[in-house]
């Protein structure tokens, strides 16, 4: 692929980040709170697909681009899933079954969010 149909179909995603980056920059020089900064990025990034994004750059680089892509969207949601059963495990071994259900509830809540995220990202589409 030539650098300018690379450019040309990606610019959206391109401008994206430029921005997100520039506006995580001065948030930070400026001093506000790291916390409000990923989040607003999480949730800029969420509504405007621009993971996905960065996901489809990263996965156009030659060779190493689609391994990287998948070594990275995977392994998060076996994590995710690896952290809700330890903590049942851990849980149930000391007797805490209100705890139990907490983490099963909360890691629930994170599979919907996950889930909402993406929906929204496709109703609401960068193109």
């Amino acid at each position: 692929m030539e650098k300018r149909n690379f450019i040309k179909s990606h610019w959206k995603h391109l401008v994206i980040w430029t921005v997100i980056l520039a506006v995580i920059v001065v948030a930070l020089r400026y001093g506000i709170d790291k916390k409000a900064v990923v989040f607003g990025t999480v949730l800029i990034g969420v509504f405007t697909q621009a993971f996905a994004g960065l996901a489809a750059l990263v996965g156009a680089l030659p060779l190493i681009g689609p391994f990287i892509v998948k070594v990275f969207a995977l392994p998060i949601i076996w994590i995710i899933h690896a952290s809700g059963s330890l903590v049942g495990a851990v849980a149930i071994k000391k007797g805490y079954s209100k705890e139990m259900v907490k983490s099963r509830v909360l890691t629930l809540a994170l599979f919907i969010g996950i889930l909402i995220g993406y929906i929204i990202g496709h109703i609401v589409p960068i193109r």
